[in-house]
């Protein structure tokens, strides 16, 4: 499933091995999360809404 799914990195994350970021891809009732450094590593999946709720309070968190 991993490797069929349409992965998007963060805008914040740049080139080079000093920046860890992570991948989403958009399953419709889902959310799938991996590490990018590590893809094959594992795939974390949680609910549209609470990737949204996640999101929120991060952006909530940094302000």
């Amino acid at each position: 499933m991993a490797d069929t799914l349409r992965w998007r990195k963060s805008s914040f994350s740049g080139g080079g091995d000093g920046n860890t970021c992570v991948e989403i891809a958009d399953l419709h009732t889902r959310i799938a999360i991996r590490d990018s450094k590590a893809p094959y590593r594992g795939t974390l999946t949680i609910p549209v809404g609470s990737f949204n709720a996640l999101i929120q309070s991060l952006k909530r968190a940094t302000v």
